[in-house]
């Protein structure tokens, strides 16, 4: 015998106002929506990790220009040679901008006479490091320098240190002396 049995047109079924009643599962959206929400958090921190990243770096590799620079500027100017002091002077006012090559071209005809009365000096920086960056896009960098003169019969020796301040802009794409003031 099968539970099934025939109905009839005429007799009711009992399953006819029934119907199976789906429930609304929250569980997958909401852990959808949660991985969506924890994934565009952490694609804004990588975000802004990065960027802040790329800044320092830009900034480092800048400074690393700088000092480069103002190293061999100070490595030249430091080591005046009396036999070529035109070419000197000439070279000095090349890599100069603003109020310093103003100055240098001001007083370079007795820059030029000092240059040739001097002795022959070797200059040599000792170290550099940058002091600040300045609003303008220049960097102050600190710069100590050694120089030795030795007089023209190799006898005598004259050795002194110095420390100097200096502003380095970029200028297209070059870097330029904007100011160079030694320390007191």
């Amino acid at each position: 015998m099968s539970p099934r049995r025939k109905l009839e047109p005429d007799e009711v079924s009992f399953f006819a106002g029934w119907r199976p009643r789906h429930r609304f599962r929250w569980g997958l959206p909401l852990s959808a929506l949660a991985g969506v929400i924890i994934a565009l958090i952490s694609i804004t921190l990588c975000a802004d990790v990065f960027t802040s990243h790329q800044t320092q770096r830009l900034d480092a590799v800048r400074d690393i220009e700088a000092l480069g620079y103002v190293r061999d500027f100070m490595t030249e100017f430091t080591s005046p040679d009396p036999f070529h002091a035109n070419d000197y002077a000439s070279r000095i006012l090349a890599q100069a901008t603003g109020d310093f090559a103003e100055y240098y071209r001001q007083n370079q005809n007795a820059i030029l006479i000092g240059v040739a009365r001097s002795e022959p000096t070797t200059g040599t920086v000792m170290d550099a490091g940058v002091s600040r960056r300045n609003d303008d896009g220049s960097v102050d960098v600190l710069v100590v320098t050694k120089m030795l003169a030795k007089s023209t019969d190799g006898a005598l020796l004259m050795e002194r240190a110095n420390r100097w301040v200096v502003t380095a802009r970029e200028e297209g794409d070059r870097w330029m002396i904007s100011s160079l003031s030694p320390m007191i």
